[in-house]
This record gives structure tokens, sequence and C-alpha cells, in this order.
């Protein structure tokens, strides 16, 4: 993932105003980021979103579309190789797996999660919940 943060911001670097500091807080948003969306990435609704928000005052008003669709493509880059990369029990960064609930005593779940949603078994009731609160406010504001 490292590659892709980087190629994100040897993207950007030409179009980026203010000097050093700029080219620095551009390239350490890009790379936590793609750190997050590699840690956390069920819990990171727009992670293109996030990293433009981040970097577009540091880009030239002129290049700033350009630099939308190369955040854009560049994330989707790195969510397809996230979802190709296989799990064995593992997250990319080789710590175990954990599944994203908690027990009745408030201690994270130690059960080794599905791939398509990060829940065990046990709490696959917990993702179907997360599809209905996610329809409804859509349903309400196309209503509206």
């Amino acid at each position: 993932m490292y590659q892709v943060s980087r190629a994100i911001y040897r993207e950007l670097c030409r179009d980026i105003v203010g000097g050093r500091e700029a080219h620095e807080h551009v390239l350490r948003a890009c790379e936590a980021n793609i750190e997050r969306l590699v840690n956390d990435r069920h819990y990171f609704a727009r992670p293109a979103r996030t990293l433009f928000h981040d970097v577009r005052p540091h880009i030239t008003m002129t290049a700033q579309p350009r630099a939308w669709q190369v955040v854009q493509n560049y994330v989707g880059i790195a969510l397809e190789l996230i979802e190709q990369m296989p799990r064995n029990g593992y997250d990319v960064n080789g710590r175990p797996l954990q599944c994203r609930a908690t027990t009745r005593r408030g201690t994270a779940c130690q059960r080794v999660p599905l791939h398509h949603n990060g829940y065990c078994p046990s709490h696959q009731h917990l993702a179907e919940t997360e599809e209905i609160e996610v329809r409804e406010p859509l349903a309400a504001s196309m209503a509206a």
C-alpha cells in the first residue's frame, strides 16, 4: 500500500503550491488515508473524498479537477488490491483478524471474521442492521 500512497503523491506533486511544507502535508495525507483504508476500511465511508479534502488547499485551482480524478482512481485501485489480498486469518499488516463486534461484557469478540463484512458468524445480524441503517436515511432524503 506504500506504493499506492506514493503514486498518488507523485501524480499530485507537480500541482502543489506552497513550498516544502505543502508537499509534506500532501504526502502525509496520502499515507494516512491509505493506512486508514487498509486498517479500518469498514468504518471509512468515503476515502477518496476525505483525501481530496485534505490535499485540496495545496493544489492549484486549475488542477483540482485532475487531482480529484487522480485521488478517485488510486483509492479505487487500493480498494481493489485490499479485496484481492488473501486473508488467511491475518490483515495486510500481519495482525490476526478480529470480529468488529463486542461481547455483552464490552470486550472485543476474538473470533475470526468473514471476509465480506468483518463480522464472525455469530455476529452476522449486526452486518444486516448496518445495511438497514444506511438505507433508511437514503430513502428519507430521496422522499424529501
